[in-house]
């Protein structure tokens, strides 16, 4: 039953940091300017705090996995 949560929580994680948008990509390379600075607001906020609540439960049912056998 861990084993099946434990899978869970790293699919959760890894789509959660998928979904994250970079601050910087390609328009570096072409002059883009990298130097701005911006807040995470709305959906973005959410899935940033939501991906740390996925690795911190991932990381406890890990522990749990562990002591547990």
């Amino acid at each position: 039953m861990i084993t099946y949560i434990q899978i869970g929580l790293a699919l959760l994680v890894a789509i959660a940091i998928l979904l994250q948008q970079r601050g910087t990509g390609l328009s570096s390379m072409f002059g883009g300017n990298s130097l701005e600075y911006s807040t995470k607001r709305g959906a973005e906020k959410i899935i940033f705090y939501a991906t740390i609540v996925f690795v911190v439960a991932f990381l406890v049912v890990s522990v749990l996995r562990i002591l547990l056998s």
